[in-house]
């Protein structure tokens, strides 16, 4: 099922106006289905990346947007949602065909487009931004959120759109001109979304520039993240793209939201339900067909009833189909890109190679294709790194001790699942576990709860994001209010 008719040619969007993109990045782009080449990758040019700069620092400069007040800001991004709404559908298939995700896991995680505006705007007419403290002399202290300034928000390729419009709406809520960047694998579904974004808010009568986007590799992420201009940085990706970012935060001393990799393990209670255990690792190992950060890294089993688990994960990952990323009975689709292909093969005949056994079924052999994949009988000090594909390591423990130091045995944080019959059990070792989310059985690709933080550990990465977290990050508070003290000096 080819993709190709479907593709706009790359384009940015620049002080109000698109243009096609114009830099070469040395690959290019595939229909995951099938393998085959689209067309040549293309980023932003640097100097239109320095325009796009230039105008977020401007208009911010000016107030044009941040001196919206709140509630004429909830009532833009609402329509933008509704805008978005309306658009979803087509964003959603440019997803799935552009990033190999099947259309029935990437249609619900669309909603999160919607939703990320609808939530920003109610939080504005909420008050979050702004509150009162009273001294105890009956004094009123006022705390305002104020945008930092100009934000730039760095996606990558497993789900953009979504992560960008999370982003995006928090950012614009805030106050702040908004500069967006998508991974140069999948521009697509972000693409769209990003001219959806920019007529609402053109109809609404928002300034040309309050929002930009640019493409482009590492490079063009550089550039617009190493500017002094920017203010915040709010980056989803990769260990080596989250240290490079916080780097150049760090020089300029400007907030940085880092949502990196995980490594994350699954623990299965001794007590646990055989049909339970492994449709949790089933599901855990290939939604997003294992792309995803909050994937199955570690399959915790208890020592005497390894086998059989690992039987049973292997009994039902064999009756999942296996197929094109558009069709709605496709339970599991191809990866990205022959590149991550390749990378992901490399990872798992690595943990082959270091005495492992692969237990996966089989998978088509025209396309991006790779049998999501159980590895068992690798010591533990081999499979403390993230893979980022559906290939997970297997450890048997002998008691529950054992079973949590496994779990945090790896320098990562960012999710854990502990699943049992007995649930409070199972919550109490959840306790143990050094993770930033522990799901106590279940395997969403959802957060706990609404308003809940996305915390993480480790080189899962830095600062919380989450609904109420991601407005926040991109405000700094001041504090006004009459005092009627006086420094002490010694005398009056």
């Amino acid at each position: 099922m080819s993709i190709a008719p479907r593709l706009e040619p790359t384009a940015d969007l620049v002080a109000g106006g698109w243009a096609a993109c114009t830099e070469e990045l040395g690959f290019a782009l595939e229909d995951p289905a099938t393998g085959a080449q689209l067309r040549p990758a293309l980023g932003t040019a640097a100097d239109r990346i320095a325009q796009a700069l230039a105008v977020a620092d401007e208009l911010h400069a000016t107030g044009v947007w941040s001196s919206v007040p709140a509630g004429r800001r909830a009532e833009i991004l609402d329509a933008v949602a509704d805008a978005v709404a309306a658009r979803t559908a087509e964003i959603v298939a440019l997803e799935s065909a552009a990033t190999g995700v099947p259309i029935r896991q990437t249609t619900p995680v669309g909603m999160i487009m919607e939703g990320s505006f609808r939530l920003a705007a109610a939080q504005l007419r909420e008050g979050w931004l702004s509150s009162t403290a009273q001294r105890e002399d009956g004094r009123t202290v006022e705390v305002d959120r104020l945008p930092w300034g100009p934000a730039a928000c760095v996606v990558p390729w497993n789900s953009p759109a979504a992560m960008a419009a999370h982003k995006v709406a928090n950012a614009l809520a805030a106050g702040c001109t908004t500069i967006l960047k998508p991974s140069e694998f999948a521009p697509y579904g972000t693409q769209l979304l990003a001219r959806v974004i920019d007529e609402a808010l053109t109809a609404a009568g928002v300034p040309a520039g309050v929002f930009q986007m640019v493409q482009g590799n590492a490079g063009a992420g550089a550039q617009v993240v190493g500017d002094p201009r920017i203010r915040a940085v709010s980056f989803t990706g990769g260990l080596a793209g989250g240290r490079a970012v916080a780097a150049a935060c760090a020089y300029d001393i400007k907030p940085v939201q880092l949502e990196l990799g995980g490594n994350n393990p699954l623990i299965i209670m001794p007590d646990a339900d055989l049909a339970d255990a492994a449709r949790a690792a089933a599901d855990l190992l290939t939604t997003l067909n294992g792309q995803w950060c909050r994937a199955l890294g570690r399959l915790l089993l208890p020592a005497d009833r390894h086998d059989e688990i690992v039987a049973a994960v292997v009994e039902r990952l064999g009756a999942l189909r296996i197929g094109a990323p558009l069709d709605e009975a496709t339970d599991m689709g191809p990866l990205i890109h022959s590149l991550h292909l390749g990378r992901i093969t490399a990872a798992r005949d690595e943990l082959v190679a270091k005495g492992g056994t692969a237990h996966a079924p089989d998978a088509p052999a025209e396309g991006n294709y790779l049998a999501p994949t159980l590895v068992t009988g690798v010591d533990p000090q081999h499979t403390t790194e993230e893979i980022f594909g559906p290939v997970a390591a297997v450890h048997a423990y002998r008691d529950l001790d054992e079973a949590v130091a496994l779990a945090n045995g790896t320098p990562y944080g960012l999710e854990a699942y502990v699943l049992g019959t007995d649930a409070e059990q199972a919550t109490a070792v959840a306790r143990r576990v050094r993770s930033g989310e522990v799901k106590v059985n279940g395997s969403s690709i959802m957060s706990l709860h609404l308003f809940t933080p996305r915390p993480a550990w480790g080189l899962s990465g830095y600062a919380e994001e989450g609904t109420a977290e991601t407005l926040r990050f991109f405000t700094n508070p001041r504090v006004v209010g009459v005092e009627g003290g006086f420094a002490l000096h010694g005398r009056p």
